[in-house]
């Protein structure tokens, strides 16, 4: 399946997540340890922003990915974002370009698009979870993040890397809660 396919369907179900956000459950708790939703969607929003610059062959601006370019209106920015990341990725030629990744480096765009890829899907299940929505993602997609998986390297886990310590989870496990695992989150958060 194309890249971009699979990134337009991780955003989609992010942004289903999202639609489930209301402003009094900004503080609340998330499966990434280190953010409450507010700073998990201020991070989703400048990284599509990010992503999108990129994209567009303009240079990695920290403070955009960070997030610090977003607004009053974090829920509206975060549909914008949504919508011009989405956009970006299916302009023509994009496939034919690297992307500057801040903090990461530069890489052709298949390989960026899956980060952002990854990145989406799971923080969409991040939100859901946050907020109680409904956190089923699709399957073929979860098996995508695994076959991409097999190829990270072994410094990708742990303090300080991309994604936390792998938690364990019965090999007959959905390709959902096997996904969660090998990225380092509990299937059944928040226990």
């Amino acid at each position: 399946m194309d890249i971009v396919v699979q990134d337009a369907r991780a955003l989609a179900s992010a942004e289903r997540s999202v639609a489930h956000v209301t402003e009094d459950r900004l503080a609340a708790p998330t499966p990434c340890a280190e953010w409450t939703l507010r700073e998990l969607l201020v991070h989703m929003t400048g990284n599509n922003k990010g992503f999108a610059d990129a994209a567009e062959g303009k240079p990695a601006d920290g403070v955009v990915w960070a997030g610090g370019a977003v607004g009053d209106d974090l829920l509206g920015e975060y549909v914008k974002s949504s919508e011009r990341v989405r956009a970006a990725f299916a302009a023509p030629g994009v496939l034919e370009r690297r992307f500057d990744v801040h903090g990461f480096g530069s890489y052709p765009a298949v390989v960026a698009i899956g980060m952002h890829f990854v990145d989406y899907l799971t923080h969409g299940w991040d939100v859901a979870r946050a907020v109680g929505a409904p956190d089923e993602l699709d399957a073929d997609l979860c098996d995508a993040v695994l076959e991409m998986g097999r190829r990270w390297p072994a410094g990708s886990w742990g303090p300080g890397a991309p994604f936390a310590e792998r938690v364990a989870v019965a090999a007959d496990a959905s390709a959902q809660d096997r996904m969660l695992g090998f990225l380092g989150r509990s299937p059944r958060w928040p226990v």
